[in-house]
This record gives C-alpha cells, structure tokens and sequence, in this order.
C-alpha cells in the first residue's frame, strides 16, 4: 500500500506526539523541520528530515527550508490531472496529503519590548506559503493549524481512511482567516499609518458570547493579536461569564476612570451611560458619593474605580445589586467579600486605556477616527465674571466626564460628584432640564454645569440662571455665541468656552 506523507513543522507542539504516532500507525510517512525533526525523533518515531526531500540543506538561519519545488509541488498538484501528474513525476516530486504547520509567534512579540529587526525575525514565510499550498489544493490536501482540530482528522481517518472533502475546506478556510490576520499585524507594525489604503483587522476570537444586546441575537468577542488594552488583558476573580454588554459597558466605564490620573475617581454606567462619576481622597468616600449621584440607576450596573478597593469598600459595593465591579487591585478580604454575591462578577484591569482609534460600522462600509483623548489646553474665559478657582476645578472636572455622555450631554456637578448626568436628547436644552433637575434632588449647595457641545441659542444660559446654576463651561463656536456670553453676563455667571467639543452619538 503506497504511503501518504505527512509535512509537519510546529511551534506549538501540544499533543503533537501522539498525533503523529496515530498518522504513522495509518501509513502516514512524516516529513519534518528543525526542531519538530528532533522532538518526533526523541519520541521513537521515524521522521524524514526537510533537507533528504528537497536535497539541499537550510540556509539563511532557516530562513530558507521549504521553498522548494519539492515541497511546493507535492502540495499544490491535482491529483486529477494528468499533465500535473506527469510533471511530478518527472521531476521527481513525490506527493504530500496533510501539512501540519503553526507559525512563528509574530502576534506574542508584535508588541513587546524588542527592536524592529527583531521582531521581522519573527514573520514567518515558509510556513503560511506551505499552508496556502495545502489549502490551495483541499481537494486532496489535509490543512492543519488548530492543535484543537487533531481529534476530528483523527476520528475521520481511522472511520474513513481519510479526512472528508467538506473537512478539508473547512481547515483550509481556516488557513486563510489565519494568514489574513496575520499578515494584517505585519502590516500595521511596518506600515504605521493611521489610515492605510486597505483597513485590515487582526483579531482572534476568545470566546463565544450567550448572546448579543438581545437574547435573539448571536455574538462572540474578539481581541487584538497584537495590541494590549485594557479590555484584552483583563483577569476575571469572580462571578459569572460575560456578557455582550457587560463588555461594552467595562469598555466606557474604565475609559471614563481613566480620564483622571492623579486623583481616586470611581464610575458607576449603565446601558453605556455614565450614572455615577466622582473623585475623593477615600476608597468608601468616593464609592458613596458616586452611588449618591444616582442611586436608582446604578442598580443592575457596573462599577469602576481607579484604585485598590478595601474591605470596607467592598462591604459598601454588596449593599447594592450590580453587574461588575473593577479596579486595578482588591485587597484580600474584599475579594472574599465580594465572592459572597456569587454572580457578581470581579475584574481585575492590568492595563491603562490604550486605544488609539474607533471603528463604527456602516452597512457596506466602516468608519475610522482617531480616539478622542484630546482635553483642551486653551480654555478661556468669555464673560465679565470670572470663575473662582474652585468654580473652574468643578467645571474640569465636569468637563471631563461630559466626554463620556452620549449627545446632546450635559453633566451638573458640585467638582466632587457628577450629580446630575443628561444625554442622548434631541436638543441641548431637555438634556440641560433633565441635569439639572436629577442634580436638585439631591443637591442643594452651589452647581456648575458642562455641555459636550456649543450652545446654538441663550436659551440655556437663561435656564441654567433660573436654576440657580453658578457657572458654565462649554466649547463654543457657534455663530450666536455672543447670544449665549451676553446672558451669561446678564445673570452674572462665569462661562467659560473651551474650543473642543466632544460628541459622542
């Protein structure tokens, strides 16, 4: 009986021994490279080195081993052609069934602390070629990349005596989702362009979700094979899986802590919108007073903070039903504290906000920008009165978390607290109403309000004055921005305009 081959060359070398034994056991002949050489060899199994098929030796480091015609054309012949058949033949090809090929670790070193040439060192051209080659000819070659898919090649073969055409597409379809990541992360490390001619995208699934953002619809998460991020390194302490929004929410909830660097800030968000936002001194201090900003909405949230959460603190978090609490650090016994509420879930975040664009997703298309990380450095005052100093640390500190706020937004706050959050409207002034009203209700000391966007007429100046608001910050740069600063003069309140705006719809 003629023998298959079988050219194998891994990194991964998981569960490879007892693959290759099983594909010797059914006459498989195995050729090999390297280091997979020397592993097979040292496990009693009879390997053919690379160099005894293609008759000439590695070279260039091993850069060049298997770009041969011998390899190239075993892969890539129809069986049923007869010209192809005859070209083999006479040059001595002899014919290759299965590949089983990892590549080198380009997406583990991307991004780690190596210079440029080293990490070229790390693009692998023989193995995705091979691969291709393979899975070019699925219609008799066997493609194997996934450790994982040993068991249905296995099962089919000893069943069968040999994989299934529709197995062989598959795995080659595999193949080519594989190289096209990959081949996107070389090219965004040697490209560097914030807007390349083609957009590619190097993500690898991390797990199934039990739905999207309803029950009816499917979902999966992704992350990046090459960048870190806060969302990809995450470790999970407690509680149970994930879900589509948990997600999406933890995303907008540590991007919000984030934006205050040297002070303790915690965010309570629910249905990706910020309902709870203050800074203090004191772990339980700033947890209450982000709950006090608005103790309904919270309930069924997540929680972030930007610092370690203690006992007392954790104590306080199980008063209430939450989705998720996060932080940098927990202490012991507030790990064993919020264990208690077995749902829970408890998020470890080890890396700072890092992403440097959005994509939004069109119907045919997608949209590309650069992450609004900016705050402006250029704030003025625009009226005769001028803010106090603790006037304009409120209205950063508001200014801040409007960021966050879908649009039209408008957070109300005392500089501690973000006590009154109104966003998504369809005009500036119901999202002003709505602020400021959520605020007086539990508020009755002095209020600064901050709009995400320029306001196109004086009616909310005239409002915030009714209300008793103290001073204003908001970007400008409308064309009846006089209307606004003339009534803010008026009423005798501070505005001050900041000359970026920040929509977030």
């Amino acid at each position: 009986m003629l023998k298959k081959r079988a050219l194998i060359s891994v990194s991964d070398k998981t569960h490879l021994i007892d693959f290759a034994k099983f594909l010797e056991e059914n006459n498989y002949e195995l050729i090999s490279t390297g280091g997979t050489f020397k592993h097979l060899k040292e496990a009693g199994l009879q390997p053919v080195q690379i160099d005894d098929v293609t008759g000439f030796p590695e070279m260039l480091n091993g850069r060049v081993k298997t770009l041969h015609p011998k390899v190239h054309g075993g892969l890539l012949a129809v069986r049923t052609s007869e010209e192809h058949m005859q070209a083999v033949s006479d040059h001595g090809i002899g014919l290759i069934d299965m590949v089983i090929v990892n590549l080198y670790p380009f997406f583990e070193n991307a991004n780690a602390d190596i210079s440029l040439q080293e990490k070229v060192e790390f693009i692998d051209i023989g193995g995705p070629s091979m691969l291709r080659s393979g899975a070019k000819n699925f219609s008799a070659v066997t493609v194997i990349t996934d450790v994982a898919d040993y068991a249905k090649v296995q099962q089919e073969i000893t069943v069968s005596g040999d994989t299934s055409l529709e197995t062989r597409k598959k795995l080659a379809g595999k193949v080519f989702n594989l190289t096209a990541a990959y081949d996107a992360a070389i090219s965004m490390m040697l490209l560097d362009e914030e807007y390349p001619q083609y957009l590619n995208a190097s993500y690898k699934k991390i797990s199934d979700l039990r739905y999207g953002e309803n029950p009816h619809q499917s979902a999966a998460y992704y992350v990046s094979t090459t960048d870190s991020g806060a969302m990809k390194d995450f470790e999970i302490l407690g509680g149970k899986e994930l879900s589509f929004n948990n997600l999406r929410d933890m995303d907008l909830c540590w991007k919000v802590v984030n934006e205050f660097k040297t002070e303790m800030a915690c965010c309570a968000v629910k249905h990706s919108t910020p309902c709870g936002v203050a800074v203090g001194t004191d772990a339980l201090e700033t947890y209450k007073n982000t709950f006090e900003c608005d103790p309904v909405s919270i309930f069924g949230g997540i929680v972030g903070m930007n610092f370690k959460i203690d006992k007392g603190t954790a104590e306080e978090l199980n008063k209430t039903f939450l989705e998720i609490v996060m932080a940098p650090e927990f202490d012991e016994d507030a790990l064993e504290t919020l264990r208690k509420k077995k749902n829970l879930r408890i998020i470890k975040i080890k890396n700072a906000v890092s992403d440097r664009h959005t994509w939004e997703k069109t119907d045919g298309g997608m949209l590309v920008q650069e992450t609004d990380t900016h705050f402006s450095e250029n704030i003025a005052t625009v009226t005769l009165t001028v803010p106090t100093a603790e006037q304009q640390e409120a209205l950063l500190f508001a200014q801040r978390v409007v960021k966050y706020v879908k649009s039209n937004a408008i957070v109300v706050s005392n500089g501690k607290q973000a006590l009154g959050i109104g966003g998504g409207e369809v005009n500036r002034i119901w999202a002003t109403q709505q602020a400021i009203a959520r605020a007086k209700e539990k508020f009755s000391g002095d209020l600064v309000l901050a709009s995400d966007a320029f306001f196109p007429f004086r009616d909310v100046v005239d409002y915030c004055a009714a209300e008793g608001i103290k001073a204003i910050i908001q970007p400008g740069g409308s064309m009846r921005d006089q209307d606004s600063v003339d009534a803010a003069n008026e009423h005798k309140i501070p505005m001050m305009f900041t000359g970026m705006r920040h929509f977030l719809h």
